[in-house]
Parts: C-alpha cells; sequence; structure tokens
C-alpha cells in the first residue's frame, strides 16, 4: 500500500486514556485529539473528573470523563459498557494510569508493593481485557501501555515500580503475541524523565545558584542534555494509535532522550 499521511489520522477512532487529567496522560490525549480521535477519560474520583473537563474545554477537545478505579475489575466491565453505549465501543486505549513509591525495599510494606503492582500492572491488564473482546469484534484496535525506563533498569527506592513496569513490559508483548492475529497492535511507550509539575521541585535552581543535584545528574546522562517534555510524548503517541503502526506490535518505544542508548560521561 502507498504510503499517505491520511495513516495517521484518527478520525471516527474511540480513544480511552486513562488517568487522563494531568501532566503525561493529558498530552498524549491531546495529541489523539488533534489527529481526530474521540477522547474519553477516566479517575479515581467524579472531582477530578470535573475538574479535568475544565482543562479539555479550555483546550477545545469535547471529551468525555468517567469516574473508575482501573484496579476494580467489575467496575472496569461496566465503564468499558457505558463508554460503547454513549460514545462507542474503543478503539485505541492508552494503559496511562499509575503510581510510584519511593520507599527503600527493605522499608516497604507488602501492602505498599502490591498497591504500586495493582495500579501499575494488574490494572492495565484489567482494562486490556475489558476493551479486547470488542476489538477483535470489530476486526482490530490498539493498545498501548505507559511503561518506563523502569522496564529496563533499577533504581533505588522504586522496586515495586520497577517490578510493575517491568512485568508491563512483558504484558505489553504477550497482548501482542495472544491477539496480533485479530489485528490487535499492543505497544509499550517508555518515557524518559519528563519536566511536569511533579519532577519541578527536582528541577529547581538551588540556593547557590547551581541546579539541583538531580537535575545535573539526568541532564548529564541524557545525549539530548535536556528533560522531556509531555510534548515529546506526542507523535510517538499519535502513531502507535494510527494505522500507520499496524505491522508494529509487542515494542517498547522508549522517548528518553537517549538514556538508555548512553553509558555516561567519564569523570
Amino acid at each position: 500500500m502507498t504510503f499517505t499521511m491520511e495513516q495517521f489520522q484518527l478520525n471516527g477512532k474511540v480513544a480511552l486514556v486513562t488517568g487522563a487529567v494531568h501532566g503525561i496522560g493529558f498530552e498524549i490525549a491531546k495529541s489523539l485529539a488533534a489527529a481526530g480521535a474521540t477522547i474519553v477519560f477516566n479517575n479515581l474520583s467524579q472531582e477530578s473528573v470535573e475538574q479535568a473537563m475544565k482543562l479539555y474545554q479550555e483546550a477545545g477537545i469535547e471529551a468525555k470523563g468517567y469516574a473508575c478505579d482501573v484496579t476494580d475489575e467489575a467496575a472496569v466491565q461496566k465503564t468499558v459498557q457505558k463508554i460503547k453505549e454513549e460514545v462507542g465501543s474503543i478503539d485505541i486505549l492508552v494503559n496511562n494510569a499509575g503510581i510510584i513509591k519511593r520507599i527503600p525495599m527493605i522499608d516497604m510494606s507488602a501492602e505498599e508493593f502490591r498497591q504500586v503492582v495493582d495500579v501499575d500492572l494488574n490494572a492495565p491488564f484489567i482494562m486490556a481485557k475489558a476493551v479486547i473482546p470488542d476489538m477483535i469484534e470489530k476486526g482490530g484496535g490498539k493498545i498501548i501501555n505507559i511503561c518506563s525506563m523502569m522496564s529496563e533498569l533499577g533504581r533505588e527506592t522504586v522496586s515495586a515500580y520497577a517490578a510493575a513496569k517491568g512485568g508491563l513490559k512483558m504484558l505489553t508483548k504477550n497482548i501482542a503475541s495472544e491477539y496480533g492475529q485479530y489485528n490487535i497492535q499492543c505497544n509499550g511507550i517508555g518515557p524518559g524523565y519528563i519536566a511536569t509539575p511533579q519532577t519541578a521541585p527536582l528541577r529547581e535552581t538551588q540556593e547557590n545558584g547551581e541546579r539541583h543535584p538531580f537535575d545535573q545528574f539526568i541532564v548529564g546522562r541524557t545525549p539530548a542534555a535536556r528533560w522531556g517534555t509531555p510534548e515529546d510524548l506526542a507523535g510517538p503517541a499519535v502513531f502507535l494509535a494510527s494505522n500507520a503502526s499496524d505491522f508494529v506490535n509487542g515494542h517498547i518505544l522508549y522517548v528518553d532522550g537517549g538514556i538508555l542508548a548512553y553509558i555516561g560521561k567519564q569523570p
């Protein structure tokens, strides 16, 4: 088939982006909307959903939000059915919702470990399980899991997060393996260190005028010599959600400025 830019268009597609109320999820939802998709999203509370609706309206996006706990299988099945009735069956699922607990492993309780794994790994399984039957019936679909560099690397204080994101990488590959025959592509995006309000304290100039030590560390470890921005994830998300990626399956696209390719500067 001859390539055309129309392969990147998402007109007529319904995209569900979990937890897309700010930051990376919100930016991905905006990019999918710009490509023509109808956006639906969820978050834990109705209050947070309503606040996010204002952000979407300000951005000129007619999104629809739902209060739903992505770790609750019954609630997810009910919400997916409601979306199907009110908006349409889901063509694109972006498993964006996630949490992290930065606690040394020996200080972390098993319950805290389970909570991170529940949100970051079990929930994407629950969400994918809920949407795949309709994707099969429609003849195809796209699932994008938001992985992490911690899908490949370890780091102090993030044992649960790294375990969950490593598992999410393998869940991505297994969904591709099991459902690729139905024209369902499941891929992941692994963001590098992204400049968001949540990471702002790590980038603040210190009282002595120097950069924060962690800021220096990240910039020094990144060939691009900068933090990423949520906008850096927009193009990769549209690509993986579109027909342009129809023969890309089980792949993790690391959008990290080159960190994973780089051993670092010699001291």
